[in-house]
Order: C-alpha cells, then structure tokens, then sequence
C-alpha cells in the first residue's frame, strides 16, 4: 500500500492552547476504566498481527473503584491458599511506601492491561502478570533475552504477530503485546481449562504442560499450587501472582493503601492515519515529547511511522487534544506555513526522510549518564559501544555524542 504522509500543521498549537484542560485533581473515588465489548476467538498462529486496542467508549467518570472491579475477576486461590503465597506477599510488601509508590507508577498501565483482560475474559490475577516480570517496566530486549513489561521472548513475540526490527520492537509497544498476550492466555485457557496451568504454560511454554496433562491430567484444586514436576522457577512464578494478588484482594492486611487515579489519565490509544515526528504529536496532545516516548517505547526513532505502528498510546485528555486538532486538520484541509514560509509538508519531509535513512543512530550522552545505562537502553553491549566510539575506558562527557550501530549496519 502506497504509504502518503498529510501531516498536522503546527499553525493548531494555538488552537489547542485555548482549548487545553485545566490540571487534574484526585477525585475523592477513582473512576474506572472503560472496557470495550468481549471480542471473540484468540489468534492462532495464523493470525494477523496483533493492533492495539480499539479506542474505548466515550469517556465517562462513574466513581466505581478500579481495585473492588480487579478483585471482582480474580478466579484463583487466596492468600491462605500456601503459605509460600503469604511469605512472598510479606515481601512485596515489606517497605510499604515503596511498594505503593511502585503500584502508584505502574497504575496507568495496570489500568490498560485490565480493559484488556476483561476484553478477553482472561482472570484478573494475569491483570497482575506484568509486576511479577518487570514491575509494568518496558525492558528493553538484549539479544535474545525477553524484553518489555510482559518479558516476552522473541519467538513467542513472532508466534503472536508482533513486528520487530532496529526501529521498533512490538515487545515494548503496550497496547499491541498487551492485547496479543491476551488472546494468548485466553487460547491457553481454552485448551487447559485451569488458569493455574495457563500461568504455568506463559511461563515454561504450552507444549511442555500439554504434555504434563497428558502424563498427568489435569491437578486438582487442591493444592493451590500444583504438586507438579515442574522447574522450581515455574512454581514461583504462580506463587508470585498469587502473592500480589493476595496484597490486592486485603491491602490493609499488609499496612498498605493502593493508589488511585482519576478517569482522565487513563490510557487509551489514538489512531493515527499521517506520519510524523513525535514532537508534533506531543505538541498537539498538550504533552512532553518525552512524556509521550515513555509511553510509548516500542519506538526507537523520533518519528511515527504508521507503517510500524499506527498508533499513539497516551492519558485521555492528552488522547482528546490529539483527536480535535487531526480532524479540525482533515475537516479544513489546512496547509500552513512558517515564518520563512516554507510549506510545513516539505520539513516534515525532510524529517521523515532523516528518520528513516540508514544513516546509523547515535545518543547524545546526559548528565550522570553511564555507558552501561545507554547500553541497556539501545539493547547493545559495553564491548560494541566502546568499539564504535574508541573509548576504550574514557569517561563519558555531557554533550557528547556516541555512534549506536556500525555504518553499513543493516
């Protein structure tokens, strides 16, 4: 498909100034988020790639609490299920303020993964599978190690149809792992009719506890974590979920409060039909340019290919900017100019063009910034950034701008 870029003028920032909302308060209640409709059959292995999620139903503030709804779909045993589950659960816990300053951080994102869940009528407790791997981070892949807040490694990642390449890695995008993780645990549950094995087949692998069943047969409720010859890190990694679970289903048990979050900082995608640079969709969502990357990490340059990914994830409000001012650009057909009137379609052009040359990448070091750090960040080692860059043990300097990949690196 021929691939066309109409592109948002910036004569609508001030448009969107007038009309930008006032700071958010914290309601005395959280509102929830907003689900969409059950879907029907998970993806086989066939499928098309997963997308993100379709953009909820018009926003409304009901007051129900986020926490009683995710309690309400848990479908596994308690927190006097083990013992193992409460010694886990003490250790989450253990520094509350911690523990609710973390809850605090990921609750944007535990939202989003909970409209997804009930989406696909998958158990609340897998609503809690990102803090069990990353503590809802989007770790970034190095190698062939797991990457994102699912962890999810690169051949189950091509089994659920996500794209990656140097550009863009859909283990990091939250919406479309999310939704493909999902129909996963909603396909294995199909098969093996018990969320306990489900936790035990995204953790070891579904052919692996198939052939346990069939060794087997399906566990019995009891014990809540199944007697099975299975590694030790598989029974810990249920143990786990059962553990933040328990922390969910009586938070006061563990002197802890969790956190709230008012309705219009819930996380919803935007669909975007015209690529362009981040900082552009940034400045017509009434948001920081970084402030929008973190959300939405799967992309490693600084322009939206719709290509790639042709969608933004970002809090509501900022998701209503960015709307009004693409159909207020669509409705008036506007083509604005700079102050040196150049037509503003030939920069973004010229944008474009840079972010997708195979010119390679580079990184302008920060303040307190260590080699290590950026190394983690782009998913490359010390060695090759040492090599590129002839450090060979110097220090790093502010300013200083060091080569990611090799010239004639694909």
């Amino acid at each position: 498909m021929k691939h066309t870029r109409r592109l948002l003028p910036l004569a609508l920032a001030s448009l969107l100034a007038a009309c930008a909302p006032p700071p958010a308060t914290r309601p005395a209640s959280p509102a929830p988020a907003t689900i969409p409709p059950p879907s029907g059959l998970p993806p086989t292995a066939s499928s098309p790639a997963p997308q993100a999620a379709p953009s909820p139903a018009p926003y409304e503030e009901t007051g129900a609490n986020v926490w009683d709804k995710l309690r309400g779909s848990f479908a596994m045993a308690d927190c006097d299920a083990d013992p193992q589950i409460m010694v886990w659960a003490h250790r989450y816990t253990q520094n509350p303020q911690r523990f609710e300053q973390q809850m605090s951080d990921a609750l944007p994102q535990l939202i989003y993964v909970q409209q997804a869940a009930e989406k696909n009528d998958v158990a609340g407790e897998f609503v809690l599978l990102p803090w069990v791997e990353s503590e809802y981070h989007p770790i970034p892949g190095h190698r062939n190690l797991p990457a994102g807040m699912w962890q999810l490694v690169q051949s189950t990642a091509h089994h659920m149809g996500l794209h990656m390449d140097r550009r863009y890695d859909g283990r990091l995008d939250t919406s479309a792992a999310t939704n493909g993780v999902m129909h996963l645990l909603h396909d294995y549950h199909d098969q093996l009719h018990d969320w306990r094995l489900v936790d035990y087949a995204f953790n070891r692998g579904e052919f692996g506890v198939q052939r346990m069943v069939q060794q087997h047969g399906l566990p019995p409720d009891e014990p809540a974590i199944p007697k099975w010859p299975v590694p030790k890190v598989t029974r810990e990694h249920l143990t786990k979920l059962l553990a933040i679970s328990c922390v969910v289903r009586d938070p006061s048990r563990f002197n802890v409060e969790l956190p709230t979050l008012p309705a219009d900082q819930h996380l919803e995608t935007v669909q975007i039909d015209h690529g362009m640079p981040l900082s552009i969709a940034a400045d017509h969502a009434g948001m920081g340019t970084d402030a929008l990357k973190r959300l939405n990490p799967a992309l490693q340059s600084n322009f939206l290919d719709t290509e790639t990914q042709a969608h933004l994830l970002m809090p509501h409000r900022n998701a209503e900017l960015l709307r009004n001012a693409m159909q207020i650009a669509n409705d008036q057909g506007m083509v604005a100019s700079t102050s040196n009137n150049t037509p503003l379609p030939a920069i973004y052009a010229d944008q474009a063009d840079s972010a997708h040359s195979d010119a390679p990448r580079t990184h302008v070091v920060k303040s307190g910034e260590s080699l290590w750090q950026i190394a983690h960040h782009y998913s490359i080692s010390m060695s090759t950034l040492e090599r590129l860059n002839h450090l060979h043990g110097k220090a790093l300097k502010p300013g200083q701008v060091l080569k990611l990949d090799s010239p004639d690196q694909p």
